[in-house]
C-alpha cells in the first residue's frame, strides 16, 4: 500500500521538479538576461512567467530600481592649488542590461566600484578647472549638472548604467582655505548690502522728491481755489453792500460810522487828533443836537 502511494506521488514530484527548473518569474522591479550555453540571447525579458530549458538556458536577474552609491571621501585639487575633502554620492540604475552584464557580470559591487572610479575622475576634472569659491557656492549646481551629464554618457557607453544624479554631500576646507573663503564671502555680503542700501536711498530720495512735488502742486491748487472762492465771496459781499446802500444810503453810512467808532476806540491807549468840524464825528454831533432840541 505504501509502495503504491509512493509510486503515485512520484509523477507529481517529477512534474514539480521539472516545472521549478523549466519555469521562472521576472518581477516588475527586475531586469534579466537569458543565457543560452553561456551566451546572451535575450536582453529584454518582460515581467511575468517564462519557460527555459534546464542545462541549456540560464537566467540572470538584477535589481532594476534606482540604486544609491556612496562615494568614499576623496581629496581634490582646485585651480588655485587648494585641496578639498569631498564626500559625494550618486543615484544610478541599469540602462542597458546586456552591456551591464558584460561589464560587471551582474555583480552590483563591481558596478559600484567601477562607477565610483569614474565619479572620482569626473570630480577631479571638474574641481581642477574651478576655484574654491566656485566649487563651494558660485558654480556648485552647474558643476553637478555638468558632471552628471558627462558621467551618464560614459557610464552608459562603458557599463550600461544610467546615472540619474550626482551630488556633493559635504566639502571640508583646510583652515587657511576656510578663513580666506569666509573673508571673501563676508566681503561680498558687505558689498551686496551696500549696494542694496544705495539703491534704497536712491529710491527713497525719489519718493521724497515726488511727494514734495505733489505737496507743492496740491498747495498751489488749493491756494488757487481759495482765492477763487474768496474773490467770489468778495464779489457777493460787494453786491450785497451795494444793494443795501442803494436801499438806504443814510443807514448804510450810519452803520459804517459805528464800525469805525468801535475799531477806533477799542484801544484806550490810541490817540487821535481831529478838527472839531471833522466829518468823522458827524453822527455824534447830530445825536447831541437832537438831544438838546428834545430838552
Amino acid at each position: 500500500m505504501k509502495n503504491s502511494s509512493m509510486f503515485a506521488l512520484l509523477p507529481v514530484l517529477i512534474v514539480i521538479v521539472v516545472a521549478s527548473n523549466c519555469l521562472y518569474v521576472i518581477r516588475e522591479i527586475d531586469r534579466a538576461v537569458l543565457l543560452t550555453f553561456g551566451e546572451v540571447t535575450n536582453v529584454d525579458i518582460q515581467p511575468g512567467l517564462h519557460f527555459k530549458i534546464p542545462g541549456v538556458h540560464d537566467v540572470r536577474r538584477f535589481d532594476g530600481r534606482i540604486q544609491t552609491l556612496d562615494v568614499p571621501t576623496e581629496s581634490y585639487l582646485t585651480s588655485e592649488k587648494n585641496y578639498l575633502e569631498v564626500d559625494s554620492f550618486a543615484k544610478w540604475r541599469i540602462g542597458n542590461t546586456a552591456k551591464y552584464y558584460t561589464a560587471t557580470s551582474g555583480n552590483e559591487a563591481v558596478a559600484d566600484n567601477l562607477l565610483a572610479q569614474r565619479i572620482t575622475t569626473g570630480l577631479r576634472n571638474q574641481f581642477g578647472i574651478r576655484t574654491v569659491h566656485e566649487v563651494v557656492s558660485g558654480e556648485r549646481d552647474l558643476l553637478m549638472t555638468d558632471l552628471t551629464a558627462s558621467l551618464n554618457a560614459i557610464a552608459q557607453d562603458e557599463l550600461g548604467i544610467e546615472v540619474v544624479d550626482v551630488r556633493v554631500k559635504k566639502i571640508d576646507l583646510p583652515d587657511n582655505v576656510s578663513e580666506s573663503v569666509f573673508d571673501r564671502m563676508t566681503t561680498e555680503r558687505e558689498q551686496e548690502a551696500q549696494e542694496l542700501r544705495s539703491t534704497g536711498n536712491e529710491i527713497g530720495l525719489g519718493i521724497e522728491a515726488d511727494a514734495e512735488r505733489q505737496r507743492i502742486v496740491i498747495e498751489a491748487e488749493a491756494y488757487r481755489e481759495a482765492e477763487r472762492i474768496r474773490g467770489e465771496g468778495d464779489a457777493q459781499a460787494a453786491a450785497i453792500y451795494a444793494e443795501a446802500f442803494n436801499k438806504d444810503p443814510e443807514f448804510y453810512e450810519f452803520t459804517r460810522s459805528l464800525k469805525a467808532y468801535l475799531n477806533t476806540f477799542s484801544d484806550r491807549s490810541d490817540l487821535m487828533l481831529l478838527g472839531p468840524d471833522s466829518e468823522f464825528f458827524r453822527y455824534l454831533k447830530d445825536s447831541q443836537n437832537n438831544n438838546q432840541n428834545n430838552n
